[in-house]
């Protein structure tokens, strides 16, 4: 099944997509917003010149867009299970809005169930129309090739990049309360949180970067990598739309500059596959995912 997040794959990649994939409706409807009891305030500005922040369900998956004030959720383990590290999510939606449930809120109740304590970044993103029959024709419109308002930046916004950087720091400082090492912060993100996630861990100073990363789904073209980047863990489709033929540029980019590589290439599941596809090897990802961590923290 193709899922329509708020990214590109709902705008101006769809030419991209098969006819049939392209008539599937947009299954969006609004939403209230959740009761999040635990959910932490981060020390940066508020969105200005954004439309109130607003929810919204794909298929049942609770979304956002017009995010006000970035946010923590922290998912913790049980004592028994804790293995010490934490991870920050960054949920995907091309930084047009937050696929915050399925990239979000159940990828992180699975890493806590694993021992991982994980923290759910509701981050700034760019606005979208307020009013939510207009944000939907924009939406058919960039899926359709029409003129739309709705656009995925070529770059990580700043703002966003402040969000990560706040929360990573927060995470560390606050490590002690949770039981967390402080030298054990990752981060793991999804489609547009993957392109966050690779530009904390290399645009950051590198005592703010996080200590390992797992873009999943991410862009694949190659990037400038210090010697002292993090270790890194990679999934994605064969069938993404990212996997265009000769991208693995990003994965060259790893092993020039002789950094830590963990490389799933999965044969299907699309772009968007969360915590995996039933009926694909995608949905065996996360237990890959925490095998690595096991093995790096065995090693260092």
């Amino acid at each position: 099944m193709i899922r329509w997040h708020l990214c590109a794959a709902a705008l101006a990649l769809t030419a991209s997509l098969p006819a049939a994939a392209q008539e599937q409706p947009l299954l969006f409807a609004p939403a209230t917003a959740p009761h999040l009891e635990g959910e932490i305030i981060l020390p940066t500005p508020q969105a200005t010149n954004t439309p109130p922040e607003s929810w919204l369900r794909q298929t049942g998956d609770l979304q956002v867009r017009n995010v006000q004030q970035a946010t923590l959720l922290p998912f913790l383990p049980p004592r028994n299970l804790a293995t010490g590290e934490a991870v920050l999510v960054a949920p995907g939606g091309g930084f047009l809005g937050l696929a915050i449930q399925d990239e979000g809120y159940d990828v992180a109740r699975a890493l806590a169930a694993r021992g991982i304590a994980a923290f759910v970044l509701k981050y700034r993103v760019l606005a979208t129309p307020a009013d939510f029959g207009k944000f939907m024709r924009e939406m058919v419109a960039g899926r359709s090739g029409k003129p739309t308002t709705l656009h995925v930046p070529e770059d990580t916004p700043d703002f966003s990049l402040e969000d990560a950087r706040a929360a990573l720091a927060y995470v560390r400082a606050h490590g002690d309360d949770w039981g967390i090492d402080k030298m054990r912060v990752g981060m793991m993100g999804f489609s547009a949180g993957a392109f966050l996630t690779l530009t904390a861990a290399l645009k950051l100073p590198a005592n703010e970067r996080p200590a390992f990363i797992a873009p999943i789904y991410p862009r694949m073209t190659a990037r400038d990598v210090p010697a002292d980047a993090p270790a890194m863990f990679v999934a994605i489709a064969d069938d993404d739309f990212l996997m265009a033929p000769g991208t693995l540029g990003l994965i060259e980019s790893w092993h020039k500059a002789h950094r830590p590589v963990e490389f799933h290439l999965f044969q299907s599941g699309h772009h968007g596959f969360g915590l995996g596809v039933p009926g694909t090897t995608t949905a065996g990802w996360l237990d890959d995912f925490v095998r690595w961590l096991d093995l790096n923290r065995v090693k260092r």
